[in-house]
């Protein structure tokens, strides 16, 4: 007697989904790579997985006229995020100089395993679209929580933990004035090579060192109400957010911001970046066939 086996509509889609799934990964094998030409070794890059964290929103924040500390809020990341383990460096960005496609900042170091410093966001912009089309994948600078993400343990909250509503100014001016003297006490400009600030817990390294890094994350001031409540706010996408030992807002077109470009306390020692790799549909195939699996 034959037997008549009745599968739900929902294991009918998850068994098609797998096939699907299956017959894509076999392609991968046959799918020649998208990289097109060559522009010199790939960059090295760290896999950080998804997750959720607690981050101190970017932007500039006021209540009832006086400056307040930035919202904290919980942050989910859905997917894995491919960024750069080390700042572009010196030898990197040379590359795109003598192609043509970027230009040369005044203050390039020298030494090929030095990250490239003295360059302005233009500048990142640039060397993100030569990078893409002579790799073939999609590179570009991350924003803000993307690089917080990144950043791991090594993010640093500068949050001046001050009362909202206290209404003496006084306490507020000296706590800005202890935090920027002792900014500047700690402050050491030479740059070092690639590596020498050590590596967090996702292989990112120089976290926090003395390289601030350009985002694509546009400055905001954001006004809030007595409860705290956003009521208005505004977007310069020609001032930036960088992020390196704290987060401040540079003119997109600065590239020593000791000349007077930072909009907001101390300068960074130096401007640079890395880059987040935009997935391709093959990278995402493994993971998603993993979420699959585990859900059933």
């Amino acid at each position: 007697m034959a037997t008549t086996i009745l599968l739900s509509p929902e294991r009918v889609m998850t068994a098609f989904g797998l096939l699907c799934m299956a017959g894509a990964a076999a392609l991968i094998a046959v799918v020649p790579s998208h990289r097109t030409t060559s522009a010199g070794p790939l960059p090295q890059t760290a896999i950080v997985p998804p997750m959720t964290l607690m981050h101190r929103l970017d932007g500039e924040y006021s209540r009832a006229g006086r400056p307040v500390d930035a919202t904290r809020v919980a942050v989910t990341i859905a997917n894995p995020l491919e960024i750069m383990r080390y700042q572009v460096t010196a030898a990197d960005y040379a590359r795109c100089v003598a192609a043509g496609a970027c230009r040369q900042p005044d203050g390039l170091p020298e030494r090929g395993d030095l990250p490239a410093v003295g360059v302005s966001h233009a500048d990142a912009t640039d060397y993100a679209t030569w990078l893409s089309r002579e790799t073939g994948a999609v590179w570009r600078l991350p924003t803000d929580r993307e690089w917080a993400h990144a950043a791991g343990s090594r993010f640093i909250d500068d949050a001046r933990g001050l009362d909202p509503d206290d209404p003496n100014p006084a306490r507020r001016w000296l706590a800005d004035y202890d935090r920027e003297a002792a900014r500047k006490a700690a402050s050491d400009p030479a740059p070092r090579p690639v590596g020498s600030f050590g590596a967090n817990e996702h292989g990112v390294y120089d976290v926090a060192g003395n390289v601030w890094e350009w985002t694509q994350s546009c400055q905001r001031r954001v006004a809030l109400d007595s409860a705290g409540r956003a009521i208005d706010e505004t977007s310069n996408c020609g001032i930036y957010v960088v992020e390196g030992q704290h987060r401040t807002m540079v003119p997109f077109f600065i590239r020593d911001p000791k000349s007077g470009g930072c909009s907001v306390g101390t300068p960074p020692d130096n401007l640079g970046f890395r880059l987040v790799r935009e997935p391709h549909w093959r990278d995402w195939l493994p993971f998603r066939l993993h979420q699959l699996l585990a859900a059933r």
